[in-house]
């Protein structure tokens, strides 16, 4: 039996592995290997790793842990788990099974995308959802943001930080903005369009511009969407972990616990905070917690 087993690879679940090697936990890291920032070129905002590719961060990480011979990573998807009494048990892609006292989900979100033409190609370089993620790389170009409603408006306004020009594109969707909304994008130099939106195309590595259904266009260096449907792991709902209104994240604890004893979520999953820092931060927290409550049982 292991100490610990984390279902994730990326920036919260090679944390949590971090810090449980060193407390010489045994641990188990699975990596089913397809990150929600597969597209993403950088990761910023992450101290003194500005800028710094995924895939060059993963293995950087991955090499970190080479070193703690208590840890163990395999590039297997896990596609079951289940409590049994005070353990977990989780069922590999490979057709194994592996059980440990407790489990930290790290499983992240997959984006759902609105169903637009060129969104999924410039996923990542062009068509983004966080802009202290990427608005200072397009800052002072023309910015499209895709939302609707409140949340729509209150992106926009956001952007006007990067950019002042900033165009609200609501696809069609134009009275579930208020008339506050409106007076008040008006007031910031918000440009709306109503129009349903067409397509996005550029010249395959970055956007230009974005078409809409009744023939006009705008000018666009990248387009930011509202933060739609991200969809959690399922392993999240098989285990019983509540969620919150939206059915999107995991609502954690301290130090990320969840609503199922011994069980812990870190990262996207767990935060509307979804930065790259937040979430190794998160994975260090759940490791101190798990390490601190086995030192409890083992020196009753």
């Amino acid at each position: 039996m292991y100490d610990v087993i984390i279902v994730g690879g990326g920036p919260a679940g090679l944390n949590a592995a971090l810090i449980l090697g060193r407390a010489r936990r045994r641990v188990l890291l699975c990596d089913a290997g397809h990150p929600r920032n597969a597209g993403t070129p950088a990761t910023w905002g992450l101290f003194a790793r500005d800028g710094t590719p995924p895939t060059a961060l993963r293995a950087q990480a991955r090499a970190d842990l080479a070193r703690y011979d208590t840890v163990e990573i395999r590039d297997v998807e896990v596609i079951g788990a289940s409590r049994d009494g005070e353990a977990f048990s989780v069922r590999l892609a490979d057709g194994r099974s592996e059980q440990a006292r407790r489990m930290i989900l790290a499983t992240g979100l997959r984006q759902d995308l609105p169903p637009v033409s060129g969104f999924d190609i410039y996923w990542g370089t062009g068509v983004h959802s966080c802009p202290y993620c990427d608005g200072y790389e397009v800052r002072d170009r023309p910015l499209a943001i895709y939302g609707r409603g409140h949340g729509g408006s209150g992106l926009a306004l956001e952007l006007s930080a990067w950019s002042r020009d900033v165009t609200l594109c609501t696809d069609g969707a134009d009275a579930e903005l208020t008339d506050k909304d409106r007076a008040r994008l008006t007031r910031n130099g918000i440009r709306i369009v109503e129009a349903s939106v067409d397509r996005l195309d550029g010249d395959g590595a970055r956007p230009h511009r974005l078409y809409f259904r009744d023939g006009s266009d705008i000018p666009c260096a990248a387009l930011f969407v509202m933060p739609f449907a991200c969809s959690p792991s399922p392993l999240i709902t098989e285990l019983g972990c509540d969620l919150d209104e939206k059915r999107g994240v995991v609502p954690t604890r301290e130090y990320e616990r969840t609503n199922v004893p011994g069980l812990f979520v870190a990262g996207d999953a767990s935060r509307r905070v979804q930065f790259a820092v937040v979430a190794a931060a998160e994975g260090a927290m759940a490791a101190f917690a798990i390490n601190t409550e086995i030192i409890a049982e083992q020196t009753r």
